[in-house]
């Protein structure tokens, strides 16, 4: 039914007679229905698929089919992408790669720079050598639980392994000398856990790579100009990042697999090292060692290397790096596994294992690695200078830093649940590295400051709202007014003000977040105890303040991981639920993974090509006028659209936005990308662009691109709500609308039409072949 009524719209655009106009109408965070987007209980699927669609009011479709014609109106269309980010129950283990998702972000957040490639590049290298970490990092957390907590500390002491009878034919004592209870054949079998998460974030970044990298663009030569163009956005290549990908992958997850490793023969080669140890063996764990070494540095290397071109369509995969790199990972992990089992009489396990060298050694690098981002963000930012740049060009330091934190909370709050789990107040086992135990005991004192600078901007609110109440009286002249109304519209407009202090917050957050953790690190290394071990001979008050943070800092991370949990579980059962999550995903995953391979794919490299090639055939076949209409991120999506397309189909299309955050939060986010001049090249480029925007809304704003001479592309703000009490009009009080619903504004039909009445209505082209 669905092809019967596509192939009918075909032919009515190659009878000759084209529809008056299209208005193609793309939805934003949150996702909807067709239905609701198309204010129609009847609609069709007429493109697409159950994943991402074009939709129309089934009466348009008839029509079409009938050669009925639409009386000169817009017919409607509706881009339905939501299920890209919140489709089915598998997206709740995107929640595993929140601090992946983070840091890929900040890779997009370089500052507008001219005329230092070499600087530009080196930004791109930073952020992804600290995704390199966090990979790392997640690993290595994974390896603690299973390989430190389970296996070395819980199965070598009895009176845990007592307690934990799955655990007892791994305990010495339990099994009575059992074959498993050796602590090298222990190391081993508990490396299968770490391992399985490694082959799981393979998985899943395998199976959004074939979902999500393998939708084609459309195939369009390079103009002269692009090279020196304002936004990368607008480069053919820039939506395919399918070969990147597989690199970072193929990286990523040897990474994973060395990290096991590591940690595997670790222990074995500390004993065969050992005055008296195995010679036979202790060689062997030499080359063992210095295989691992070389195989970490060529994934290195190849993390370093860019791998990325956006000029052209590049469709190289790399397939023998891609498929040698992890397979010799894996190769090195089993002969690890064989290396560690091997039967070294009189080992025995005590203690805990190393953690604190491993997790302080990336914590260091981590801190380097982004105290050297911001050093990079800054010199490109005295390049070009922006005032409207979040934090001044350091918004992807501030970014990378947040991702990091985020990281070591995650790693951190699994280890004390564990060990919590495994020992609970026995304090038979040493229980985590101590360097964990101090990053949980930063998180109050972090919580503190976070509090105070929650009750400066709630002041700051209360001051805005005063003042607003005047404006709001000024907004609704001869109308009756009643203060109580007055208050709460002001108030909504305070509250939306709040999102231009977002800076603020993430600036204090993170510097914060950086100076407590170099305070706890080095804490952890000086002393080698918890805080509260380590200030027993301090003044009682300190002492006091230490065992409070640490107890406290445990209780709240480990409340963090069970909400953490439990949020992941509900998602997974409950699609509202998913839902929710997907917004996150919607702002987080519009762009491609250029830093993390294992952050949740790129929804825009599905929908972007989707939208250019509904519009480009639309146009070629039918000479007609398209709006593209976008709410929300959905008018980010169509920005991107918009530069996606040749100069011959852009002048057929004109750019409706409302609720957009083009300026106000990619604009300030992402100068390079969204900034004052590639927001001025796209209003030169657009035939005719309009935006709308209320002071109530607290995700959209004005574009502020300048008129040039040309029209003005922001409408002045909305009026919400539409009538401040009851009228002839609204015999009832109307809502406070806020970031929805702008198509009931009248506003919303009066410039659409302008758009139209401005699109010259060109002549039909003959289809194509193909693009």
């Amino acid at each position: 039914m669905e092809h019967a009524q596509e192939r009918a719209l075909n032919e009515t655009a190659a009878t000759g007679r084209p529809e008056a106009a299209l208005e193609l109408l793309v939805h934003g965070v949150g996702g909807t229905t067709p239905d609701r987007m198309l204010d129609d209980p009847r609609t069709t699927r007429v493109a697409g698929d159950d994943t991402a669609a074009v939709f129309r009011r089934t009466a348009d479709v008839e029509a079409a089919a009938q050669h009925t014609g639409t009386e000169g109106r817009p017919v409607p269309e509706a881009y339905v992408w939501c299920n890209l980010t919140s489709g089915n129950g598998a997206r709740a283990l995107w929640l595993l790669l929140l601090p992946f998702m983070v840091v890929n972000l900040a890779h997009w957040m370089r500052p507008a720079a001219h005329g230092r490639p070499r600087t530009i590049r080196l930004h791109g290298l930073l952020v992804r050598l600290a995704g390199l970490t966090l990979t790392v990092l997640l690993v290595a957390a994974a390896c603690e639980v299973a390989l430190d907590l389970a296996a070395w500390q819980c199965a070598g002491t009895s009176a845990c392994a007592e307690r934990h009878s799955w655990l007892g034919f791994l305990s010495p004592t339990v099994s009575d000398g059992g074959w498993w209870s050796r602590p090298g054949r222990r190391l081993a079998l508990a490396a299968f856990l770490p391992a399985a998460l490694v082959g799981l974030l393979w998985y899943l970044s395998l199976r959004t790579w074939n979902a999500y990298e393998s939708q084609l663009p459309l195939t369009r030569p390079s103009q002269p100009d692009e090279a020196g163009a304002p936004t990368a956005l607008a480069r053919p290549g820039f939506w395919y990042g399918r070969r990147l990908v597989a690199r970072l992958r193929a990286a990523h997850t040897a990474a994973g697999l060395l990290t096991v490793a590591a940690a595997t023969i670790g222990p074995a080669t500390r004993h065969d090292r050992a005055p008296g140890g195995p010679a036979a063996l202790d060689a062997a764990g030499w080359l063992l060692a210095a295989a691992l070494l070389t195989t970490a540095a060529f994934a290195v290397a190849v993390v370093c290397s860019r791998g990325r071109s956006e000029r052209r369509l590049d469709e190289g995969t790399d397939a023998p790096l891609v498929r040698r790199l992890p397979l010799a990972a894996l190769l090195l992990l089993a002969l690890s596994l064989v290396y560690t089992g091997w039967e070294r009489p009189g080992w025995t396990s005590s203690g805990r294992l190393p953690g604190d060298v491993a997790f302080g050694g990336i914590t260091l690098v981590q801190g380097l690695l982004v105290i050297a981002l911001a050093v990079v963000a800054h010199l490109l930012h005295r390049t070009r200078p922006d005032t409207r740049a979040a934090l001044r060009g350091l918004g992807g330091p501030a970014v990378a830093m947040l991702a990091c934190a985020l990281g070591s909370v995650m790693s951190g709050g699994v280890s004390q649940r564990v060990a919590d789990w495994l020992d609970g107040t026995h304090a038979a086992i040493p229980g985590p590295p101590v360097l964990l135990t101090w990053q949980a005991s930063v998180i109050p004192p972090m919580l503190l400051v976070m509090l105070v600078l929650c009750g400066v901007l709630a002041r700051r609110a209360l001051r805005l709202a005063r003042a607003e109440r005047a404006a709001v009286a000024r907004d609704y002249p001869g109308e009756h007014l009643e203060p109580d109304r007055t208050r709460r519209i002001a108030r909504v407009r305070a509250l939306a003000g709040l999102t231009d202090r977002a800076p603020l917050l993430v600036a204090v957050v993170s510097a914060s977040t950086l100076l407590l953790g170099a305070g706890a690190l080095v804490g952890a290394l000086a002393t080698g105890q918890t805080p509260s071990r380590a200030t027993r001979d301090a003044h009682g008050f300190v002492q006091g303040a230490a065992e409070t943070a640490q107890a406290l800092g445990s209780w709240l991370i480990g409340l963090g991981f069970i909400l953490f949990v439990t949020w992941g579980r509900r998602a997974y059962k409950d699609a509202s639920a998913r839902r929710t999550i997907g917004i996150l995903w919607d702002v987080g995953t519009f762009w491609p993974r250029a830093a993390h391979p294992f952050a949740p794919p790129c929804y825009a490299e599905r929908a972007v090509p989707d939208l250019t090639w509904r519009i480009d055939t639309w146009t070629r076949s039918t000479g007609g006028r398209l709006v593209l209409s976008g709410h929300s991120q959905g008018s980010v999506l169509a920005a991107a659209t918009a530069w996606q397309l040749s100069p011959a189909t852009r002048k057929r299309v004109a750019l409706l936005t409302y609720g957009s955050p083009l300026e106000r939060l990619y604009g300030r986010w992402f100068p390079a990308h969204f900034g004052p001049a590639a927001l001025s090249a796209l209003h030169h480029e657009v035939d005719c662009w309009r935006n709308l925007y209320r002071l109530t809304d607290p995700i959209g704003g004005p574009v502020r691109v300048p008129a040039d001479g040309g029209p003005e592309v922001d409408r002045a703000p909305l009026k919400d709500p539409l009538a401040h009490g009851r009228t002839d009009d609204q015999p009832l009080p109307a809502p406070v609308l806020g970031h929805s619903d702008y198509q009931e504004d009248p506003a919303f039909a009066e410039e659409r039409e302008r758009l139209l009445t401005r699109l010259p209505e060109l002549p039909a082209q003959r289809p194509q072949a193909g693009p």
